[in-house]
């Protein structure tokens, strides 16, 4: 009798094993799905930023240039700005002034130079 309980506890198990990685299978496709309409909607839109124009934004972290160096990433209007040579003493949520200096591929990023923190 205690046979039928153990094959029936491990049945639970594994079908309660599959369940639960569909489903947190299927919430990471619906993420991903989300982030591909995003970029496309992206690609679609004109940049809500123009050549030379300086903006002020906050900035949301810090990524390594293949170049080694540190460059600030921040958004306006959620369209991503890559800074340079933003000074050691601006942290995460500082908020900065960049002057646009050219589009990435697709005009959906652009680098920029740091002017002022705010």
């Amino acid at each position: 009798m205690e046979y039928v309980y153990v094959v029936a506890a491990a049945a639970i198990a594994v079908v309660g094993s599959g369940f639960a990685l569909l489903v947190l299978r299927k919430g990471k496709n619906a993420e991903a799905r989300k982030s591909q309409r995003a970029h496309a909607d992206a690609q679609e839109r004109d940049p809500p930023v123009d050549l030379g124009e300086t903006y002020e934004f906050g900035v949301h972290e810090f990524t390594t240039h293949h170049s080694g160096e540190s460059i600030a990433v921040g958004k306006v209007e959620g369209f991503v700005l890559f800074v340079e040579d933003v000074p050691a003493s601006v942290q995460v949520g500082d908020v900065i002034e960049a002057t646009v200096l050219s589009w990435n591929d697709g005009r959906t990023s652009a680098d920029a130079t740091f002017e002022r923190e705010r």
